[in-house]
């Protein structure tokens, strides 16, 4: 019986212990702060602070978003390669594939960190080419403002890979390529060279012989001025010669292409 009454004894005993502890614990947080004071204990300066900032960084990304969209980067093709795939938000109603624009984003940032370590003004490490006419124009502006070499009329077969050649360029360390269709042979070449290659990457393309591929319309004449805009100026914000995208000296504008498109000259 003395071993029951002891189990018994010993819930009541806790239970005390509990309620003394809370006890103190009420006294101990128990203060006369008025309401006005408990006010001034709130930072209200730095929490609209942070709303201001979070809604700039939404503003921004919306901005972002809005400027793909009207420059039709997402738009590909109706043809889809396997390699691909992995970029493909979704299939239009006209067949057409639409590009992740979120992978476009991360892939441009992720090639002008790559770039940036590559990029001396006045060199030729970073071999930029465009065979296309609409990528012409994007091609010259971004190594004019880089300072890297480009190549917007024919490649000259063994540029890379033939020393023997007037047209040899020996400091080759990058390619930067819009189309890997349209510009195969560099593509090529790169790849016997062993110089590893960036390109535009579209729904029909392969990544055959491309180290990087930044998923884009690489077709579109708005689109590519505005990949290599955007990469133009990522590449000097990592290279820390412009503290903010404003700095950026150039606009949109300056690497769209300036050629009318044909139906578009008939109907003038």
């Amino acid at each position: 019986m003395a071993k029951k009454k002891k189990k018994t004894d010993a819930p009541k005993k806790t239970e005390e212990k509990e309620k003394k502890e809370i006890f103190n614990f009420e006294e101990d947080f128990e203060d006369d702060l008025d309401l006005v004071e408990e006010l001034d204990l709130l930072d209200t300066e730095s929490i609209e602070e942070e709303a201001e900032a979070v809604k700039k960084i939404i503003d921004k990304d919306e901005e972002q978003k809005q400027l793909y969209l009207s420059c039709g980067i997402h738009i590909g093709t109706k043809l889809l390669s396997g390699d691909a795939r992995r970029f493909i938000y979704r299939q239009t109603n006209y067949g057409l594939y639409v590009i992740d624009l979120t992978k476009t984003d991360s892939r441009l940032k992720i090639a002008a960190k790559f770039l940036s370590k590559y990029i001396e003004e006045g060199s030729d490490r970073v071999i930029v080419s465009s065979v296309r006419r609409y990528g012409k124009e994007p091609v010259r502006k971004f190594c004019e403002a880089l300072g890297c070499k480009a190549i917007v009329n024919r490649f000259i077969p063994g540029s890379l890979t033939n020393p023997q050649i007037d047209d040899y360029i020996k400091d080759a360390s990058v390619v930067v390529i819009v189309d890997p269709h349209a510009d195969k042979v560099i593509l090529r070449e790169a790849k016997l060279a062993r110089i590893p290659v960036v390109a535009l990457f579209d729904t029909d393309d392969v990544l055959n012989g491309i180290d990087l591929a930044v998923p884009a319309n690489n077709r579109g004449k708005k689109a590519l001025g505005l990949a290599f805009w955007l990469l133009a100026r990522q590449i000097l914000l990592e290279l820390g010669k412009i503290s903010g995208e404003d700095e950026f000296s150039y606009t949109l504008e300056d690497f769209t292409s300036k050629i009318v498109p044909v139906y578009r000259q008939e109907k003038s």
